[in-house]
């Protein structure tokens, strides 16, 4: 198992789809939100993403192919 924490920003089009979800799914991580503030303009979330460590890159490679920006929040993939 492996753990990442990255802050997702959505551009205002994408911030009623359910990326999060169908990301959690299709890749076979858990995606727990540890903060997010959203509105009608902007939206964005830090999760902490657990499951293996292929698997958590591939969501996040996917999540930006959506259009999603991400960045990394407090440090890199922790193997465990």
């Amino acid at each position: 198992m492996a753990s990442k924490r990255v802050r997702f920003t959505f551009e205002p089009d994408l911030i009623k789809q359910p990326v999060i979800y169908l990301m959690g799914h299709r890749f076979q991580v858990v995606t727990n939100i540890r903060m997010a503030d959203v509105d009608n303009s902007v939206g964005w979330v830090v999760l902490e993403l657990e499951g293996e460590a292929t698997e958590i890159e591939r969501s996040i490679q996917w999540a930006q192919e959506q259009g999603v920006r991400v960045d990394s929040a407090l440090g890199d993939v922790v193997e465990g």
